[in-house]
């Protein structure tokens, strides 16, 4: 059995960018848990480390204290990458015991147990991302296992993974209705129902858990005649308001708060969409604000393939519903328009009529009528605002980390046409 795991970075997390400028990829939720959690559990009681690009291992550190970060522990390790989507067959195809190996999906690395020498080495020179170069002179075996390649695919499996991590996560549960449910609230399907400490659901509110399980988290409030159906996650502190419409296949993180209809979407945590409009098939991050009447398309009217610019490149999504997916501290304004596919970089400000376009860099201030740079330290000073409304501070690492990303991100910027 091998004395540690590390949760790897890969080259392909840029894939992944605007979502992943701001945190490790393993951090992404897909279900009502993150890939880091997915992985924890499929090896429990191994002790865990991190890898991580350099800029992110302070930022990474604060958020995980007491896990090592950067930092290979013990005489044996084995590296999963933080792209895989864990269940229950992973630690047979990678088992935790056994001579070095590294398992490869065609070119991905997806994992490698290494000891001794080969361990060493890597501790000397740790890489800014891994790949099977770091990795030579092991014997390699051929797998096959889920990763996310792109944003849209986090959206594409999340239903599955809620009934997953649903089953897990109430498995040894016998009390499932721990909240507080109003006279006049409305349940199907009780059994596949789970309600935590705090929560109250409101008279005239809908929980449908008949085509999946409905999670409800700690301290949440379902105001009246919201619509719950499931597969949907709610997290701990959240707030649906009055007559939401939240569809199937839907998580939303902590401390949200959401309202209008949501279909088939995650909201990652502390961000808000509390008026109507619609939010279909997208990935928001943290601290986003959806302004009122703000609303995506999540299909062509062609019925045909969503492509979505991605570092640069229009990608095919080979699917006919990707919607929206905006970075961590963004915002539109009120009525704001996103067609399919539209990506939003970290911190920028979308508002005016018409529709944007469909690739916003980071850091960008405007609409459809042209953009400017968002200043960082405007930018600063909005996000220490918005945090202090939640009774949360931004902690000069994670200033120093916005900086960074703004500075990572000035050629995308220059590229759309927008100065420094």
């Amino acid at each position: 059995m091998v004395d540690s795991i590390c949760i790897f970075e890969d080259s392909h997390y840029r894939n992944l960018l605007p979502l992943v400028y701001l945190r490790v990829t393993s951090d992404l939720r897909c279900g009502i848990t993150t890939l880091r959690e997915k992985i924890e559990r499929s090896y429990s009681g191994i002790p865990l480390s991190l890898h991580c690009r350099a800029y992110l291992a302070d930022l990474v550190r604060e958020q995980n204290p007491g896990v090592p970060v950067n930092n290979v522990q013990g005489k044996s390790c084995l590296f999963i990458n933080g792209r895989v989507i864990a269940d229950g067959s992973l630690p047979t195809q990678i088992p935790a015991d056994g001579p070095d190996e590294v398992f490869v999906d065609s070119v991905t690395l997806v994992a490698a147990r290494v000891s001794g020498a080969a361990l060493d080495s890597i501790r000397r020179q740790l890489p800014e991302t891994f790949g099977p170069a770091d990795v030579e002179g092991l014997a390699r075996t051929n797998i096959q296992v889920p990763m996310v390649q792109y944003p849209w695919d986090l959206v594409n499996r999340n239903g599955d993974e809620i009934v997953a991590d649903f089953a897990f996560l109430t498995e040894h549960e016998k009390k499932k209705i721990r909240g507080l449910v109003y006279e006049g609230a409305h349940i199907v399907n009780r059994d596949n129902l789970f309600i935590d400490d705090g929560t109250q659901i409101k008279p005239g509110a809908v929980l449908d858990a008949e085509s999946g399980p409905v999670y409800i988290g700690k301290n949440v409030t379902v105001f009246p005649n919201a619509t719950i159906e499931g597969p949907a996650f709610i997290g701990n502190n959240c707030m649906i308001k009055i007559g939401a419409e939240i569809y199937e296949n839907t998580s939303i993180g902590e401390m949200c708060k959401v309202g209008g209809e949501v279909e088939e979407s995650i909201i990652h945590s502390h961000s808000n969409k509390q008026h109507d409009g619609f939010l279909g098939h997208s990935y928001l991050g943290m601290w986003v604000n959806l302004g009122a009447d703000t609303n995506n398309s999540d299909l062509k009217n062609n019925y045909g393939n969503v492509r979505v610019v991605i570092n640069g490149e229009s990608i095919d999504s080979g699917s006919l519903f990707v919607g929206l997916t905006m970075g961590d501290h963004s915002k539109s304004g009120i009525n704001t328009m996103f067609n399919t596919g539209t990506v939003v970089g970290v911190s920028s400000n979308v508002f005016g009529s018409g529709f944007p376009p469909k690739s916003i860099p980071s850091f960008a201030w405007g609409g459809a009528e042209g953009m400017t740079t968002y200043r960082i330290e405007k930018s600063l000073e909005v996000a220490r605002r918005v945090m202090a409304r939640r009774k949360v501070s931004l902690s000069s690492v994670g200033e120093d980390a916005m900086r960074k990303v703004f500075d990572l991100t000035k050629k995308e910027r220059k590229t759309a046409g927008i100065g420094d």
